[in-house]
């Protein structure tokens, strides 16, 4: 459970001056050779392509003018899409795949579990007894139950699948790529909705971006999620995280740093005259945390009661509400953390846990699972019936996972809280499943297929790359454009993978 909690990183090394951070930008030739993919949006270019980057150290800082660089700047920013956006709801933890969307119930009873598939409206897609809200609405949504990956450990599972790459380490939760909301940031870093371009929501006590490997890495702490812990489901929430940028900290007055609510800091800062001496970057940022906009965003009073309790009046559901609230309002990416079911009034269950890591000796696998899925099975569906009922299921892409699986036989242990033997999952990179839906993609569909135990994928094997190479397909962003790590070098976005055929 626990894990590093320094935010503190370095700031990416740039060509340009400190004053002017952004990397420049250069299209890339186009290759014919290269593999078909599914046609898209127009892509951002990022800010430099690999060619671009050997191009630019062979001429040297005096190749490129201020004009030529302001122009390369500007392309980069037309190119983007800011229409598109991606909700991101994380089941730290691993969910049991074989207790969700890919039950055996003709496997030994040692792998099988205590639930029942039940039909959906959808012939061939079947989910668990627990979740009769999914059954109804399974032409709205895609479950994928054959992505696998090779790190078992949680930290090295959520770097492995939040970056897209192979993390140096296997274990820990700092990353040494950027996370791809962090990406997404990057490359939206123009576009200005009023609200901010990359948001979180967490429980109280677990905002740091290593917590869950969000982190920025090369990219710079100017591209981690804004953050909002907490629980939304209480009367008295409120976003109470706004500051100004860490890097402004020693320039303000103990009045700004102690900034509660954003009335506050809006008259503060207008008194102080402190947005003059600001820079660029810092009164972009300001002024996003002042703006009416998102304000109104962040108010869930502003939804109707009826609203609020189809999605539940516990911290999933009112989390899944602000996720639709937050892209509904300009945000290109929200992350949504679902860990904890027992807040919000549901009672702590003794042989429950924390999060989704439903090991023998944590939690009674199956006691958990009765509390738990009901609750994801409700904020879930309300959030992809909310998007298409607003028609929002074109622009905005859901996609609900965890780090990996569970074993697909089952271990009993004696659990640490209760004392007596119990049964549970251990973790499981070899196979797991995800559900995804909006981007304008077809659905109804299940994608790939594990063998007879849940073991490992029997067809269409998929690795995160490919779902995060769906996801840059829909925002429009290039996944073989590049940043410089913190040596200079130009990594892509995307080391590999291919968008889902399925899902174009």
């Amino acid at each position: 459970m626990s894990c590093c909690q320094c935010e503190s990183e370095v700031r990416p090394y740039s060509l340009l001056s400190a004053a002017s951070s952004a990397p420049l930008t250069q299209k890339k030739a186009p290759n014919m050779s290269a593999p078909m993919r599914c046609p898209g949006p127009v892509r951002c270019p990022g800010p430099m392509s690999r060619r671009g980057f050997l191009q630019l150290g062979t001429l040297g800082l005096g190749g490129l003018g201020l004009a030529d660089v302001m122009r390369l700047r500007a392309g980069a920013a037309q190119a983007a899409d800011p229409e598109t956006s991606v909700i991101f709801v994380w089941l730290p933890g691993g969910p049991p795949h074989m207790e969700m969307y890919d039950m055996k119930p003709d496997a030994p009873a040692d792998y099988r579990g205590a639930f029942h598939p039940i039909r959906t409206n959808v012939d061939g897609l079947d989910v668990c007894e627990l979740m009769p809200r999914h059954a109804r609405i399974a032409d709205r949504y895609n479950i994928v139950r054959s992505i696998a990956h090779n790190f078992a450990d949680h930290g090295g599972g959520h770097k492995r699948f939040l970056t897209g790459r192979d993390p140096k380490t296997p274990t820990g939760f700092v990353n040494d790529a950027p996370a791809v909301g962090s990406i997404v940031a990057r490359c939206r870093e123009h576009v200005h909705a009023g609200v901010p371009n990359y948001i979180s929501g967490t429980d109280a006590g677990r905002a740091g971006v290593d917590v869950y490997s969000f982190g920025a890495a090369y990219l710079g702490p100017a591209y981690v999620p804004f953050n909002i812990p907490g629980d939304p489901s209480k009367p008295d929430f409120t976003v109470r995280n706004v500051s100004l940028h860490e890097s402004v900290a020693d320039r303000l007055d103990d009045r700004m740093t102690l900034l509660r609510d954003f009335d506050r800091l809006r008259r503060d800062v207008d008194r102080s005259g402190l947005m003059e001496a600001m820079d660029d970057f810092d009164q972009r940022a300001a002024s996003l945390l002042t703006s009416s906009r998102a304000q109104s965003a962040f108010d869930l009073s502003q939804e109707p009661d009826a609203l609020r309790d189809r999605y539940g009046r516990h911290a999933w559901g009112q989390r899944a509400l602000l996720a639709r609230r937050l892209v509904e309002a300009g945000c290109s990416f929200v992350t949504m953390v679902m860990e904890k079911p027992y807040q919000s009034g549901v009672p702590w269950l003794k042989q429950g846990t924390y999060n989704w890591d439903s090991h023998a000796v944590n939690c009674h696998l199956f006691d958990d699972a009765r509390v738990r899925l009901p609750i994801y099975d409700q904020a879930v569906t309300a959030l992809i019936e909310d998007l298409f009922d607003r028609g929002l299921d074109r622009r905005v892409m859901l996609i609900v996972t965890g780090e990996f699986g569970r074993t697909p036989k089952i271990t009993t242990r004696t659990g640490t809280q209760t004392g007596v033997m119990q049964p549970g999952r251990d973790h499981w990179p070899g196979a797991m499943s995800l559900l995804i839906t909006g981007g304008g993609m077809r659905t109804g569909q299940v994608i790939g297929e594990t063998n007879s135990r849940g073991e490992e994928p029997k067809e269409r094997p998929l690795t995160p790359n490919d779902l995060w190479a769906t996801v840059y397909r829909h925002l429009g962003i290039d996944p073989d454009w590049t940043f410089p790590d913190h040596s200079g070098r130009p990594m892509p976005i995307l080391p590999y993978g291919e968008p889902i055929a399925e899902l174009c």
